[in-house]
């Protein structure tokens, strides 16, 4: 019987005598004989790891305190094998001793009938086009945010997620951990503490800046064809030094709107996801407008494209307004300093007004908990049901929704609507004009070049099809 068949065969029977509510095998059931109860100690979910750079160092082992890693991948060779050592004496200290296979390409992963979990930590371009094949290949599959490059990337994940019904999490942590101070941000405004939401500031910081990097040639570990994958096909940028400003490629790829999208999609995935969180609780849709206030680029840029290609070209300051039904504006700012903080989430309702990001929640609704605390189970209700792990939370609600098939606290859907605000703030900031939403179509309003943008071209070979 393989590792699925046998899991789920061990699933069914708890459920059908003890009526299990957690996942098999974070517990054990009196009723599994003991040969029974030995194979499903030891018969955890094998995982496939897909990217393996600097952020998988906190996604693949936190996936490996509830499952197997059997295989890595990573067009970076050094990369991908300290993954594999590290997993290989991460399951060894657990009494796991497995080998772990490395592979230069991805589609070696999804090929495995016996891997079932995929975690795609690549840079963001790469996301949708291996998301997608993970779901079609029958992974569920747990991904870095921002989970596109594009919008139109985002209705293909939405599209392929209904059609194969995999389970998929997006990394916004905030929505499970940071000490729950996010989940109770969200039940505050659930419990109509401020009153209908009128006005909401976002700070996510601004990008770096660089002066000209210069071409250099390819470390002899790096693909960097396929690195650069729907991407055009340019030449290997760096120079030697600490600090921001020396290449184009691993952690720096977030300051070229080529493979991301700067602050905006970076910490936007975080903070407008949570406010995007904030007006779904008092039923509120989607951007109807955003208008460019205030933008300054490292590089001049014509027609929606920046005049050079040597340095970063990602915004390092920026303001806009995002207006939404009831006339609501959220404003999105690389700081909100005039206001007291320079990152994080506040909301301005009718009866009054907070601030949280990941250090704290404070305001005079929150201090009125002191009188008026929350209901015991508001955090399970903004939580769909469930209540959070004391830690490891995030990966956790992951694992326990690929057993239970339920939707997961950062479900693809949501993320695509707050992807979408994101996505549409930079293309107002790139042609410095307002932009008009229309949300059921999914179509900027008589804006033909900017509508353009809704998409990207990929390179042959490396097209994102659902």
């Amino acid at each position: 019987m393989s590792n699925s068949s046998r899991r789920d065969f061990l699933k069914q029977s708890a459920i059908a005598t003890a009526g299990a509510s957690v996942p098999y095998f974070l517990t054990s059931s009196p009723v599994i004989a003991d040969e029974q109860k030995a194979d499903a100690a030891n018969d955890r979910p094998l995982v496939g790891c897909i990217g393996t750079g600097s952020r998988w160092n906190a996604v693949g082992p936190n996936a490996m305190k509830l499952g197997d890693v059997v295989a890595v991948c990573d067009v970076d060779a050094d990369h991908a094998d300290k993954a594999r050592q590290r997993c290989e004496a991460e399951m060894k200290k657990q009494g796991r001793e497995r080998k772990v296979d490395v592979y230069e390409d991805y589609r070696k992963i999804l090929d495995r009938n016996d891997v079932e979990i995929v975690t795609i930590v690549t840079p963001d371009h790469w996301h949708s086009k291996i998301a997608i094949e993970a779901m079609k290949a029958g992974k569920d599959v747990y991904c870095e945010k921002p989970l596109t490059l594009t919008i139109d990337e985002g209705k293909k994940i939405c599209k392929v997620a209904k059609e194969t019904g995999r389970v998929f999490q997006v990394g916004t942590q905030q929505r499970s951990e940071m000490g729950q101070l996010f989940l109770k941000a969200i039940a505050l405004i659930n419990e109509g503490r401020i009153g209908d939401i009128q006005k909401v500031h976002v700070a996510i910081g601004g990008s770096p800046t660089s002066g000209p990097i210069p071409i250099a040639e390819v470390p002899k570990q790096l693909n960097w064809e396929k690195w650069l994958g729907q991407a055009p096909l340019v030449d290997y940028r760096f120079k030697p030094g600490g600090g921001w400003g020396n290449s184009r490629c691993h952690y720096e790829f977030r300051w070229w709107f080529e493979y991301s999208g700067g602050k905006m999609t970076d910490w936007g995935a975080h903070h407008v996801d949570i406010a995007q969180w904030g007006l779904d609780q008092q039923g509120v849709g989607g951007p109807l407008s955003l208008e460019p206030i205030m933008a300054k680029f490292p590089t001049p840029f014509e027609d929606g494209m920046p005049t050079q290609d040597d340095r970063y070209n990602t915004p390092t300051e920026f303001h806009v307004k995002a207006t939404f039904p009831r006339d609501i504006e959220v404003v999105i700012r690389n700081e909100c300093n005039d206001l007291g903080f320079g990152n994080g989430v506040m909301f301005e309702g009718t009866k009054g007004r907070f601030m949280v990001n990941r250090g704290k929640l404070v305001g005079a609704p929150v201090e009125e908990f002191k009188t008026n605390p929350l209901p015991e189970d508001a955090i399970q209700k903004v939580y769909k049901g469930s209540t959070p792990a004391r830690g490891n939370a995030h990966m956790t609600n992951f694992f326990e929704c690929v057993k239970s098939r339920k939707e997961p606290i950062s479900d693809v859907y949501s993320h695509h609507r707050a992807m979408t605000t994101c996505h549409l703030a930079n293309i107002a900031l790139r042609f410095d004009r307002t932009v008009k939403w229309d949300e059921k179509s999914e179509q900027i309003v008589g804006d033909e070049q900017a509508n353009g943008w809704l998409a990207r071209e990929a390179r042959k070979g490396y097209e994102v099809t659902a």
